[in-house]
């Protein structure tokens, strides 16, 4: 055989094989354009970078069928706008956490976390045997549908710009801190400040706040909250396992094929494994360069030994 009809044959084999694994609209299959808004700030790593990345996988597996325009915080709705505008129609995905919602809908904090309840795997678990069942039934009055859309794992005590020896020390203090753990902080006489993610640092710098939560070493070094507040605590008793959700427009989600309303809680299920696993696989480094290159590490160390008896970082217990 001539290398040219060799090549020829080859060329026509692999062509007919990547037609054969590529994805197919058929003629006239619907197609659908969905616009999703989040809570976060544009490029925050994990959370609005895991939302785009949500919405490419959707548009390769549905063969471009449904394809969705990701806005962060503020781009198209406030970003504590995300529930209303999912809701009435205004777009068919929104991305945030339960909690910021307890306003409008006090059941829904419980699907976000519960202070020194469950870590991230028993959250999953629990909502894979009911606990999703019941946040459909809460969500429904409001034409949604949640799924969960992440998970945290265990997040951090806290940024504060004092030292904290007792829990004297929250009198008068104002935290931002949303959910369940903000009404702790109340009850021991703080004061809860609720504040969207772009909000926080500079609220902090200026002192209208004293202290913050936000989740964990990841995303704490990239907001820069060392510069405002040198004393970073351990456990986030508040929030140790928190997951966060996809808002989905009920009536845009019926209107789907029945292929199309399982792919979506399909990558909706991929996305809250891949972004536990990108918390847990990056904030170990973050932690070590907060505590031995930003200045936080005194905090850390007398909370530390306060908590568990240990003595440097490095030692183990």
């Amino acid at each position: 055989m001539k290398r040219r009809e060799f090549l020829q044959k080859t060329g026509a084999v692999a062509l007919g094989a990547a037609a054969l694994h590529a994805p197919k609209v058929w003629a006239g299959e619907q197609k659908f354009v969905w616009n999703m808004v989040t809570t976060w700030p544009p490029d925050l790593a994990v959370l609005q970078t895991g939302a785009q990345r949500f919405a490419e996988r959707v548009g390769v597996m549905s063969g471009g069928r449904l394809r969705i325009q990701v806005y962060a915080g503020g781009e198209l709705v406030p970003p504590m706008g995300v529930f209303d505008a999912v809701a009435g129609g205004t777009v068919q995905l929104g991305s945030g956490a339960s909690y910021y919602w307890a306003g409008k809908v006090p059941a829904a904090q419980w699907f976000t976390s519960v202070p020194f309840g469950l870590n991230a795997q028993g959250m999953n678990a629990w909502l894979g045997s009911g606990g999703l069942r019941l946040w459909e039934e809460i969500y429904d009055p409001f034409n949604l549908v949640p799924r969960p859309f992440g998970n945290t794992g265990m997040q951090m005590g806290g940024w504060f710009r004092r030292e904290i020896h007792s829990l004297a020390d929250f009198k008068g203090m104002k935290m931002r801190i949303p959910g369940l753990g903000g009404k702790v902080v109340a009850k021991a006489g703080g004061t809860v400040v609720l504040l969207p993610p772009a909000e926080i640092f500079s609220s902090l710098e200026r002192g209208v706040i004293d202290a913050t939560e936000w989740v964990g070493p990841m995303h704490d070094l990239r907001m820069g909250f060392y510069r405002a507040a040198p004393y970073y605590y351990y456990p986030g008793w508040h929030e140790p396992g928190s997951c966060l959700e996809l808002l989905i427009n009920k009536k845009a989600y019926l209107s789907l094929p029945k292929d199309l309303q399982l792919l979506l809680d399909t990558a909706a299920m991929e996305c809250n494994i891949w972004t536990l696993n990108e918390f847990e696989a990056g904030n170990g480094a973050a932690l070590v360069e907060l505590v031995e290159s930003q200045q936080v590490h005194a905090a850390f160390e007398k909370f530390k030994q306060r908590i568990t008896g240990w003595g440097t970082l490095s030692e183990k217990p």
